[in-house]
């Protein structure tokens, strides 16, 4: 087994300090996001972890790609009869986790999910690539299959009968919104003493507070 005490770094790109950061954490979001996706080592800005709390009490995590964001809250898409999906339907909150090393940066997110309206995955769904349509209504996501021939051979026969028409959005295959309650900005800093930025939503203002590393 491979010893890994040693393995180390210095955090030392930037900092988080009061004077500095937004009032509202979705702006302060907003600027530390406009950093992430500018920055040449990182591929996925939007690449998040998002955790469920399963029937046998313990979390599950998964990445999915964050598609848009507002005031309201955190926008993805999955398939509603997936495990996150089952997960949601009993338990509606979730934790989203975003983790952009190249700048040495976290962001917590503690929200509450609901379904977005069904024209919004409409227009979303028909706004991918096709093969990505396709691939929505040929997975039954979490389900257990035969093999890998099982979602070839079901590609290849939708793509014929889609050939030249439109793919219909699957029934259970849409958006989410995170609308956050807790949010937390993490930045590394030398020696260990990394600031942590906690926002709470109370009512309808944030309150804000610094978190010991």
């Amino acid at each position: 087994m491979e010893n890994l005490h040693d393995k180390r770094k210095v955090y030392d790109k930037s900092q988080l300090i009061e004077s500095e950061i937004k009032q509202n954490p979705i702006e302060q979001f907003r600027d530390w996001y406009s950093e992430a996706g500018a920055n040449p080592g990182i591929s996925e800005a939007n690449a998040m972890a998002v955790s469920t709390l399963e029937d046998d009490g313990c979390p599950r995590t998964r990445m999915v790609l964050l598609k848009s964001y507002t005031y309201e809250g955190f926008i993805f898409y999955t398939n509603y009869s997936s495990r996150k999906g089952r997960s949601i339907e009993k338990n509606h909150k979730a934790c989203l986790h975003f983790f952009w090393p190249g700048l040495e940066r976290q962001v917590i997110i503690k929200a509450h999910l609901e379904k977005i309206a069904e024209n919004l995955s409409d227009g979303y769904f028909h706004s991918r690539p096709k093969g990505s349509q396709l691939g929505a209504v040929v997975s039954p996501q979490s389900e257990v299959i035969p093999d890998r021939a099982f979602l070839e051979q079901k590609l290849k026969d939708l793509e014929e009968k889609y050939e030249n028409t439109e793919v219909p959005r699957p029934e259970n295959w849409g958006g989410y919104l995170a609308r956050p309650y807790e949010i937390e900005f993490w930045q590394g800093r030398p020696n260990r003493l990394h600031d942590r930025i906690l926002y709470t939503l109370e009512g309808l203002d944030w309150k804000i507070a610094r978190l010991a590393p």
